[in-house]
């Protein structure tokens, strides 16, 4: 009960902080927006790409390109932005189970608004129709989910490694690589309108990472925070 609260607390906290500045929600929204309207005139100026079947491809492999720099921009700095007397006053506190949990919680629900509206701007200048828009939602989801978790868990390590970015890529490469791989399958499919049950083993799999992320998170971060 007292991790929870002291979870709830800090989540509160960190929303607080972002609806008071809003910096990383306005600046990864003018990020996607920009992208995707860069990429829509891009392929208004490639004759006979629109409507073909590489058209759903890239449509496709672009959003989550697109998703996953927003979600660095957006996740990355969670705990590098942190002050060290803030860090100190967290420590006397809070225990680090609740820090990196409240960090985790509130990325994904950073990054799941950012993914939707994402989504709705890119619907809204790609007009191919989805053959399963729920399943294609789902993955999303799914996506936002591991983002968040994968960079907040990279961002913690790095953080302690005085906030090194060279470090932060080494670490999120052979994590993030068959995250996207699997999502760019998974939301192919759904966008194609193919049945539910062939997906269900990718799912499987994007549960299985988050679940390993989360649980090497609560078991590293303590021995991370004593130092």
């Amino acid at each position: 009960m007292k991790l929870a609260n002291e979870t709830l607390h800090l989540l509160k906290k960190e929303i607080l902080l972002e609806w008071r500045s809003k910096y990383a929600f306005n600046g990864v929204l003018l990020y996607v927006v920009s992208t995707v309207f860069v990429c829509y005139i891009s392929f208004n100026q490639t004759a006979g790409l629109n409507g073909s079947s590489a058209y759903a491809v890239v449509w496709n492999v672009l959003f989550w390109i697109i998703m996953l720099f927003a979600s660095v921009n957006a996740i990355a700095k969670s705990f590098m932005q942190e002050s060290k007397s803030r860090l100190l006053y967290y420590y006397s506190i809070a225990s680090p189970h609740a820090i990196i949990l409240s960090k985790t919680i509130y990325n994904i629900l950073l990054m799941t608004l950012i993914s939707f509206l994402a989504l709705l701007v890119y619907q809204l200048f790609f007009t191919k129709a989805l053959g399963d828009p729920l399943f294609y939602f789902l993955a999303v989801l799914l996506g936002s989910i591991s983002f968040s978790t994968v960079f907040t868990m990279i961002s913690a390590i790095a953080s302690k490694a005085g906030n090194n970015g060279t470090l932060m890529a080494i670490l999120s490469f052979p994590v993030i690589i068959p995250v996207i791989l699997v999502l760019i399958r998974l939301s192919k499919r759904a966008m194609d309108g193919i049945d539910r049950s062939i997906s269900y083993g990718d799912i499987g799999v994007l549960f299985a990472i988050n679940a390993i992320v989360i649980a090497t998170s609560l078991l590293l971060f303590p021995y991370l925070w004593r130092d």
